[in-house]
């Protein structure tokens, strides 16, 4: 009751609904709204977070932007979708360009956690509604029960209105697409998911992936906000190549570092070079911790998803192929007790899978249909599989990853060279997976040229796992690769990891096949005095187990290392025997090699004539066993035996067969020496042109296997230089 000046009495009296300010005016019966400047203010939700910096992501949000441009132009709702491992920055990606559209969204913001990663799991969109609702001014008490009403009336609440709205964390596309506002306004879903689900509601997907080392040093140094960046610039590069580019890594690095400002930045570098224990170092009490980031999402993955990730860690490579897989998921059983319809849901169940691990942000797409993990995701991989897996369960992983290399690895041996002597090969109890490795040899080349780092880590991590039979037998499997793209460094380390495995196993036939082999390799790569060391151990073994076989294949090996020290008579007494003992013992291939290396000894000391004879037998032998790689090896050798004798014809007939046939089978430094002779026989003819081309090729093949400073390359070079130059060549 009020009583006014002048003493009447007034009696105000409110019944019935009233929405806003309410005024004495006597009597109010309802049905009236009254807005004022205050309510209005309290009814328009600013609800997004803070901004902090955004580093090097111009790209992603340039893109985010046209996207809303043209939804505003085709007067729509704009919506995306931006995902990624977690702490690799979405939501601060999406908040940076939500904020720039403040201006243009007078309606307000809202933003909700929809709790993909929650502990007590994903928020239920009917929570999330009615939260929205009630920040749109509904007052709790008329918020609808129903989702489906509550999502009506959200819709019809904001037809008219241009909001932006953040829906951080999704767990599903169902989740996320009652919370979809009407009208002209933006939304931005977060998720560690792809949601390919939300293609359908017109979502415009962008996947975040780490940052660039440049972007990383960057932030770092605004994490840090003081001069140790610019100071120590190696240190912060090594310190985010070790946080792999992740943000949330380098900002708990960059924590850890702040909050210690006498320490220089290389204490954290040694803090993060244990991978063992990297993950613990990038944590922060309480607050940022990256294991703790990835535990959200390994939580999240199905069980058959979650143990394949598990298993994966124990990849000893940086990335696979679905074969890999496969080989992981498949029964214990041999195929033979398989049959084709369970090997086909086997593959199609580890699809699946794989899709999962992508889909959850856990794996990314590497080039050519294959899989890599992001390096601190592989370490927590790993150190699950530690954690969850029983020692014998992570043995029988590494064997059946082992023996898919292994057999893959022969499968391309067998391609590439059927004439090479192939040794039995043992694998464990698990049925072989085998990768697809090409038609042909050219493609196998490419396969084991493409998986070399991996067949690498597999042969140095063999014996340790308690596989000394793989270490050995697939360094010899490599053989082929080795001999004809020249990865010397590669093929030393092989063979000396698999020497030492065949002596641990004591077999002294891997021993041998480990020295010859390995020997082959140190020779090549200017190591004569170590080959011909391993050549004279080979032989002293083949001599003791009465293999006379072995012996005298060692002939043309010892051969090989002398004439490389320079002792050219001695090699050439080498080679003569080969020519004889191994035909002799059932070897006429390798008898045809010794002719060949006799025919190399002879050109090389001024004996073209008799380098003509040698070559030419060897050609025949080769080509008669069906070794067509070392037959046209002894075409380039006859072919330049002719040059030096200046029968221009001869020689240009037998270098261009020789290198039709290597070109196809990706010789690149055998094709390069042909190349080399064809430009001389062009240049004598007086077809500059032609000869410089040719030249130019050689040098680029050469390049290509690593010899760009090799004998042959720089001889070319020289001649290339003289041909342009216009001086006297050849």
């Amino acid at each position: 009751m009020r009583v006014p000046r002048d003493g009447r009495e007034s009696h105000n009296e409110l019944s019935g609904t009233v929405h806003g300010a309410v005024i004495q005016a006597g009597a109010v019966h309802g049905g009236i709204h009254i807005r004022s400047e205050g309510s209005s203010l309290a009814r328009t939700p600013w609800q997004l977070p803070p901004l902090v910096r955004v580093i090097d992501r111009s790209v992603e949000l340039e893109a985010l932007e046209r996207h809303r441009a043209r939804a505003a132009r085709e007067g729509r709702s704009a919506l995306a979708a931006v995902s990624g491992l977690g702490g690799v920055g979405k939501t601060t990606v999406a908040l940076r360009w939500l904020h720039t559209l403040r201006p243009h969204f007078p309606a307000g913001q809202l933003h909700a956690d929809l709790g993909a990663q929650s502990p007590e799991g994903p928020e239920h969109p009917g929570e999330i509604l009615a939260r929205f609702l009630r920040a749109l001014g509904v007052p709790a008490q008329e918020v609808p029960a129903m989702l489906a009403e509550r999502t009506a009336l959200y819709r019809s609440l904001t037809a008219n209105q241009r909001l932006v709205v953040l829906l951080d964390d999704a767990a599903t596309a169902a989740q996320v697409r009652p919370l979809l506002p009407a009208g002209g306004s933006v939304t931005a879903v977060t998720s560690r998911r792809r949601l390919p689900g939300l293609t359908v509601d017109g979502c415009y997907p962008v996947h975040l992936e780490p940052l660039a080392p440049e972007a990383a040093v960057e932030l770092l140094a605004d994490t840090l906000s003081d001069g140790r960046v610019t100071e120590q610039p190696e240190d912060a590069r090594a310190l985010v190549e070790l946080c792999a580019g992740l943000p949330l890594a380098v900002r708990v690095a960059g924590a850890r570092l702040a909050a210690r400002p006498e320490r220089g930045i290389t204490t954290m570098v040694r803090a993060l070079a244990k991978e063992h224990q990297r993950l613990e170092a990038l944590a922060i009490d309480g607050d940022h911790n990256v294991r703790a980031a990835l535990d959200l999402s390994y939580q999240a993955l199905p069980p058959s998803a979650a143990r394949l990730y598990r298993l994966l860690g124990l990849h000893p490579g940086r990335e696979f192929d679905g074969s890999v897989v496969a080989a992981l998921s498949g029964a214990e059983q041999d195929a033979a007790e398989q049959d084709a319809q369970e090997r086909d849901t086997e593959e199609r169940d580890a699809t699946e899978l794989l899709e999962v691990l992508h889909d959850a942000s856990l794996l990314v797409d590497a080039a050519g249909e294959r899989h890599r993990f992001h390096d601190l995701v592989r370490l927590h991989a790993t150190a699950k599989a530690r954690e969850d897996e029983s020692p014998q369960e992570r043995t029988k992983a590494m064997r059946r990853i082992a023996d898919h290399y292994l057999a893959s690895a022969t499968r391309a041996e067998e391609i590439i060279d059927p004439q090479h002597r192939t040794m039995a090969r043992d694998y464990g109890t698990a049925r072989v997976i085998i990768a697809d490795v090409g038609p042909d040899s050219e493609a196998a080349l490419d396969w084991m040229e493409r998986e070399l780092p991996t067949l690498m880590a597999v042969i140095h991590q063999a014996r340790s796992a308690g596989f000394p039979t793989v270490c050995w037998q697939l360094a010899d499997a490599m053989w082929p690769l080795f001999l004809r793209r020249k990865f010397y460094d590669d093929w030393c380390a092989a063979h000396q990891e698999g020497l030492a495995a065949a002596r641990e196993l004591g077999d002294a036939a891997a021993e041998c096949r480990m020295l010859t082999s390995g020997g082959v390799g140190e020779l090549g790569a200017g190591n004569p005095d170590r080959a011909l060391e391993m050549f004279e151990q080979a032989a002293q073994l083949f001599l003791n187990s009465g293999d006379r076989l072995g012996q005298a294949r060692t002939l043309n090996y010892r051969g090989l290392a002398l004439h490389r020290l320079g002792r050219p008579n001695e090699a050439a007494e080498f080679f003569l025997r080969a020519t004889t003992e191994l035909p002799a013992n059932g070897d006429q291939r390798a008898g045809g090699l010794a002719r060949l290396n006799l025919a190399d000894v002879a050109l090389a000391t001024g004996q073209a004539e008799e380098a003509v004879h040698h070559a030419g037998v060897a050609r025949t032998t080769l080509r008669g066993t069906g070794d067509t790689y070392n037959a046209a090896r002894a075409a380039t050798l006859l072919g330049r035996a002719h040059l030096v004798l200046n029968r221009l014809d001869q020689a240009g007939e037998l270098l261009s067969s020789a290198l039709a046939a290597l070109r196809g089978m990706s010789a690149n430094y055998e094709t390069a020496r042909t190349l080399g002779s064809l430009a001389e026989v062009a240049e004598r003819r007086g077809q500059t042109h032609l000869a410089r081309d040719r030249y130019q090729e050689a040098l680029d093949l050469y390049s290509s296997v690593g010899r760009s400073l090799s004998d042959e390359a720089e001889a070319t070079r020289h001649r290339l230089r003289q041909l342009e130059s216009g001086e006297p060549g050849v």
